[in-house]
């Protein structure tokens, strides 16, 4: 594997701008995949924030759908925030109907499970490769209606978890101690958004994982 693997993001709908700048910060070439032959010419690939309904609906119309989950099957490596980590899960709940997933993740993700667009906000968490590496420090999260993993089999690596209390001492009230990131093989996911905070340590970590296979 080469020492700037190429990575895909999905284009089709979400922050896909984002996730290229954070790509490129982290030492990889970025990008877009719409297309199947695009897709077969990448190492890894990103599934970005958006809305989940939605990018399912456009993977099928783009006929990208069985492809992407032959890939993942097959082990390339992706790694899916918000959007995506819904994208990645074997099981749903909250979903619409007919909603279907790419899977590959063994975890069920409540859909929206933090709330609306008002209840949006950002906390600096702990995350397992990153924070408890030398010299590491938390890392700056953005949640927008963002799912949680409810449930996680036993390949899933936990990485993150929303602490029990805020930083400063009061006990939070919605999502203490859901799993908020996690990885499961070559597959990473994060309920929140660090392609728009300018930390590019998750995305680093994607990449890592990239050259490793």
């Amino acid at each position: 594997m080469t020492s700037t693997p190429t990575i895909g993001v999905l284009a089709l709908q979400g922050d896909v701008r984002e996730h290229v700048h954070a790509l490129e910060r982290a030492g990889a070439r970025p990008v877009p995949v719409r297309r199947r032959s695009e897709l077969d010419a990448v190492d890894g690939l990103v599934l970005p924030g958006g809305e989940s309904t939605t990018i399912d609906k456009l993977l099928r119309i783009f006929d990208l759908a069985e492809p992407l989950r032959t890939a993942v099957g097959q082990g390339l490596p992706v790694y899916g925030s918000c959007a995506g980590m819904i994208l990645l899960a074997d099981r749903i709940e909250s979903g619409i109907d007919g909603q279907q997933t790419i899977g590959g993740m063994d975890v069920l993700v409540r859909r929206n499970a933090f709330g609306r667009q008002v209840d949006s906000f950002e906390a600096d968490l702990d995350v397992a490769g990153i924070s408890d590496q030398p010299g590491g420090s938390p890392v700056r999260t953005v949640f927008i209606r963002a799912p949680w993993i409810e449930e996680a089999g036993p390949g899933v690596e936990v990485l993150a978890r929303i602490p029990s209390r805020s930083t400063d001492g009061n006990p939070v009230q919605v999502g203490a101690g859901k799993i908020v990131a996690a990885r499961q093989g070559r597959l990473l996911a994060t309920s929140f958004h660090p392609e728009i905070t300018g930390d590019a340590r998750v995305h680093a970590l994607f990449v890592s994982t990239v050259r490793a296979s």
